[in-house]
């Protein structure tokens, strides 16, 4: 397939010096109430790795940036790289890692900056960091231009139904449950939550309802819940879903809430999730320490999709600086591709597995602009964008995409870690995507993708 952004101008990587320093449904968005405090401060010595034989061309303009998380898997990337003494490895010995009470305050926070108390960038749904660059949902809608420099993991999330509704044909397929939906709608709608409005959860419960014939936005009730009230609002019975992120599928299968209808794994296989992006201003000014920070980060991907390492990780991660998880075994199983989905059905698939290096289909870390371009034409699909995003070929979206997307950092710093070849893509399109329900997404033909989809927004 061709490379499908060529038409528009490469913005130019350069420094500039006088730059500012200033999920029922999917997604990892469900977390325990963060405890006020960062994952950490500068990198501790008893983590520190050998600092890497770093040239006076490639040492960092700084060892020092802030970057927010929300304690769900995507985020493990950023803590073994902090934990393994990976920042530290490549020259950024003072990466904070700073919790994020939800997705709206790390929003907030990166407004501000780290300057002002906030972060410099971090772990983001798609496609926050496009809308936030483009000040669609910013305060005073001011565009704070910001780059995607990796995806952080595949996989991880699931759809999670409330114990209520246990037998009643809610799972992967809805056909069985379309009456259920349709009673419901006339008395006390099904209501469904996430943690932010037009990003991945709010995208995967959509995706999986209307595949099944039901329409997200008329036969049933979507909230956005701070994922401190998910799951008592689950116990309580106020919600009938929710979108969420391991380690949570098990919590609630284990503690008798609710069981899973599915994976997003296997709503789409090999699925862009969570990533990594920072403030463009910040990245200009520090083009080194940007590559710097991708290397511990694709080091740190690597090593945790070694199985033999996933002990160890899921005990780093449930840390009280962390997850502050009771035990790390609420991870262990489904770092493995092991889930209990509740309603007896048994799923053990390591493919179906968080990945954060490689999936079937080759590099995970690696940006691919087609996948952006997917979850625009979603918003556009729900009526979240207009529709001129995807007018003429997608012109406008591919501007923006373009813009964002900063997959030729992402290759440099792969060439200077020595990734090997094969393993770094080269084309920004991963090519024709196909869901659970038979329907192709083909990065070329963005309208017609829209076209075949029966239940929608936006007339095409």
């Amino acid at each position: 397939m061709t490379e499908f952004f060529n038409q528009f101008s490469r913005r130019k990587f350069i420094i500039t010096a006088g730059a500012s320093a200033s999920a029922v449904f999917l997604k990892g968005c469900l977390g325990n109430p963060p405890d006020g405090s960062a994952g950490g401060g500068a990198q501790s010595p008893s983590a520190a790795q050998p600092v890497a034989n770093i040239s006076p061309e490639q040492a960092p303009e700084t060892a020092a940036i802030k970057l927010g998380y929300i304690p769900i898997i995507e985020s493990a990337p950023l803590i073994i790289a902090k934990e393994k003494g990976l920042f530290a490895k490549y020259g950024m010995s003072n990466v904070e890692l700073a919790k994020q009470a939800s997705w709206g305050a790390a929003r907030d926070n990166l407004e501000i900056g780290s300057a002002g108390g906030g972060i410099d960038g971090g772990q983001w749904q798609m496609p926050m960091p496009h809308l936030i660059t483009e000040g669609l949902i910013t305060k005073g809608n001011q565009k704070i231009p910001m780059y995607v420099l990796a995806q952080l993991v595949t996989h991880g999330n699931g759809i999670a139904i409330a114990s209520k509704h246990q037998g009643k044909g809610i799972g992967l397929q809805l056909a069985g449950a379309k009456s259920l939906f349709s009673q419901l709608k006339s008395s006390t709608p099904f209501t469904a939550a996430f943690t932010f409005p037009h990003v991945n959860q709010d995208l995967w419960i959509r995706y999986w309802l209307a595949a099944g014939g039901i329409d997200p936005d008329a036969d049933v009730k979507l909230l956005t819940v701070p994922a401190a009230q998910t799951v008592a609002n689950m116990k309580t019975g106020t919600m009938d879903a929710f979108s969420t992120g391991d380690p949570w599928p098990y919590r609630i299968v284990k503690d008798k809430i609710g069981f899973l209808a599915a994976l997003t794994a296997e709503i789409w296989k090999n699925h862009p999730e969570e990533y990594l992006a920072i403030r463009a201003d910040w990245v200009d000014k520090n083009p080194k320490a940007t590559k710097a920070i991708l290397k511990a980060v694709m080091e740190a991907q690597q090593w945790l999709d070694n199985f033999d390492n996933r002990k160890e990780a899921a005990q780093i991660l449930a840390g009280r600086n962390y997850f502050n998880l009771n035990s790390p075994e609420i991870l262990a199983d489904p770092y493995q591709g092991k889930y209990d989905m509740g309603d007896g059905r048994k799923i053990d698939d390591k493919s179906l597995a968080a990945l954060y290096w490689k999936d079937a289909k080759g590099n995970v870390s690696y940006p691919y602009k087609s996948h952006d371009l997917w979850f625009i034409t979603e918003n556009v699909r729900w009526g979240f964008l207009p529709k001129d995003y995807i007018a003429n070929n997608a012109a406008k979206a591919k501007e923006l995409i373009n813009k964002v997307n900063r997959e030729d950092i992402w290759k440099e710093a792969a060439k200077e870690l020595g990734i090997a070849a094969a393993d770094i893509p080269t084309n920004t399109s991963r090519g024709v995507e196909e869901f659970f329900d038979g329907v192709k997404f083909d990065p070329e033909k963005p309208e017609e993708y829209l076209k075949s989809l029966k239940i929608k927004k936006v007339a095409v």
